[in-house]
C-alpha cells in the first residue's frame, strides 16, 4: 500500500536536508524508534507500533539506495521483523524537498508491505496511524531546529536557570528513620509465685499449717 505525506520544515533547504539524511537524528525522532547503529548511508534499530490491539515491535535495517544531495531528494529501503513473530514489514520511502518562503516542504511517499497480524487492517487504519505517529514526528524535528537556533546562548540560559534552582533539601535520617511499636508483652493468667510476697508466705510455712490443722472426727489428747 502507499502513504502520503508532506510537512513544512522552518529551515531553509540545505539546513533541512542536512538534518533530514542524519538518519541518527530523524530517528531518535520517529515516535518508537530506537537507533542502535547508524552511518552516513546505512541503519539498524528497532521500533515498536500498535495497530488497535496488536503491539508490535520490529527490529531491522535501512539504507539509502538513491540520494541526490543537490536535488534535495532520496530513496530508502527499510526492512523488519516483530520479535514475537506477528510478521515482517518492508517499506521504500522517497522523500524531496522544495524551498517554500522562508521555508521547507518536505514531500514523503511511503509503498508499505506487511505480513502477519498487521495484514489484517486496511489502508485507512494504516493511513491514520502514520498521520499521528507524523504529527509527533514533526513537532520533533522542530524543536531539533529550535535547538539549534538557540545556539550556544540558549544552552547557556538554560543551564544558568537550572543552577539558580535550589536542590531540595536531604531529609534528615533521623527523620526518615520510622522508629518500630515497642514490644508489648501480654500476661495470661500468670500462675502465683510460691517463693513468699503478700500472697500468703513460702511453701514450707503452708505446709507446716496444713499439716497442723486438725482432721473432722479425729479427737485432741488431754
Amino acid at each position: 500500500m502507499e502513504l502520503t505525506h508532506s510537512f513544512t520544515v522552518p529551515a531553509d533547504p540545505e539546513r533541512a536536508w542536512q538534518l533530514l539524511t542524519d538518519l541518527h537524528r530523524v530517528g531518535s525522532c520517529f515516535p518508537g524508534a530506537t537507533v542502535t547503529e547508524a552511518d552516513a548511508e546505512e541503519f539498524s534499530g528497532t521500533v515498536k507500533v500498535k495497530l488497535g490491539p496488536v503491539a508490535l515491535t520490529y527490529a531491522g535495517t535501512g539504507k539509502f539506495v538513491e540520494r541526490d544531495d543537490a536535488a534535495h531528494r532520496a530513496v530508502i529501503e527499510a526492512r523488519g521483523k516483530d520479535r514475537r513473530g506477528n510478521g515482517t514489514a518492508s517499506a521504500t520511502v522517497t522523500m524531496s524537498l522544495t524551498a517554500e518562503g522562508d521555508a521547507t516542504r518536505a514531500e514523503v511517499v511511503t509503498d508499505l508491505s506487511v505480513t502477519g497480524k498487521p495484514a489484517q487492517f486496511g489502508r485507512g487504519v494504516m493511513q491514520d496511524v502514520s498521520d499521528k505517529l507524523l504529527g509527533q514526528f514533526v513537532a520533533c524535528i522542530e524543536g531539533q531546529f529550535s535547538e539549534a537556533g538557540d545556539g550556544a546562548t540558549g544552552h547557556s540560559g538554560a543551564a544558568e536557570a537550572a543552577a539558580g534552582v535550589p536542590a531540595p533539601a536531604a531529609v534528615p535520617a533521623a527523620a526518615a528513620e520510622v522508629p518500630a511499636p515497642a514490644r508489648t508483652r501480654r500476661r495470661h493468667g500468670r500462675r502465683p509465685r510460691w517463693g513468699g510476697g503478700p500472697r500468703g508466705g513460702s511453701w514450707r510455712a503452708r505446709r507446716c499449717a496444713s499439716s497442723s490443722r486438725t482432721t473432722p472426727g479425729t479427737a485432741r489428747p488431754a
